[in-house]
């Protein structure tokens, strides 16, 4: 199956193809990422306050204007709570003022769907992306046995969940129906962008063309945790693929207001 992704790739021709690469990168036409690592100290990705600057500034300057950031919720490496994240958000709306950043930086969080969760989502509001909008990530290498239950519990508790970055989920790559399935159950499904570039790989990359192709995302984001991923979504900005990302009907300019 991989060897006809890969095949299909080489072959295919997109309608934006004629268009020339920009010089300069500008994103301002997403408006907002949802999804990434920004906040201080927290999680791994922005180990201080400096990075957090750094990181910030690279986004002002690729024309986001508005910013979801996304700390893990993980109880055995990133034991986040509502409390840990609004305050290192708070934090950096600090910053931001102090900086002179041009930035509207609201947090949520990437929650991992594990027991922990399970408890959480059962006793707490959650973090959300917007309105009732969740954002989850799983095991990239074997389903949850409690995944669909999950995902049923966080419906019937009135969320929708966002699946990060689905083109990572290695066991998916074996029974693609599977995207089709969470897209049934009433989930969105969020493209890491650079996966096109493939940043993760060439199976990865495979997944996420197709999926992009076939219409079944529904947001995109950077997921950057530091300033090599940054600069790296700079680059697709000033490639071939650019195009296909900017003309994408994705949903963050809901984010936005726009």
């Amino acid at each position: 199956m991989l060897f006809n992704l890969f095949r299909r790739n080489k072959k295919r021709e997109h309608p934006y193809a004629h268009l020339p690469v920009p010089e300069k990168p500008d994103w301002s036409v997403l408006g907002a990422d949802m999804h990434s690592h920004f906040l201080p100290g927290i999680d791994d990705g922005a180990k201080n306050n400096a990075d957090t600057v750094a990181l910030l500034k690279g986004m002002e300057q690729m024309g986001f204007t508005h910013l979801i950031t996304t700390p893990h919720t993980m109880i055995d490496h990133h034991p986040n709570t509502t409390h840990t994240i609004r305050a290192a958000h708070d934090v950096a709306l600090s910053l931001i003022k102090e900086h002179g950043i041009k930035l509207d930086l609201r947090a949520a969080s990437e929650y991992y769907i594990d027991d922990h969760f399970t408890k959480l989502l059962a006793t707490e509001p959650l973090l959300t992306i917007q309105k009732n909008e969740v954002l989850v990530e799983f095991s990239m290498m074997f389903e949850p046995p409690i995944l669909a239950q999950t995902l049923f519990n966080m419906q019937a508790s009135g969320y929708k969940p966002i699946i990060a970055h689905p083109e990572r989920y290695l066991f998916f790559h074996k029974n693609y129906d599977k995207y089709q399935e969470l897209k049934d159950r009433g989930c969105y499904l969020q493209l890491n962008l650079l996966a096109i570039t493939g940043y993760y790989g060439q199976h990865i990359k495979a997944i996420a063309d197709r999926l992009l192709d076939e219409g079944m995302y529904d947001y995109c984001g950077s997921d950057a945790h530091n300033e090599r991923h940054v600069g790296a979504l700079a680059g697709l900005a000033c490639s071939p693929d650019y195009h296909r990302i900017a003309n994408y009907p994705f949903r963050n300019k809901t984010l936005t207001g726009r």
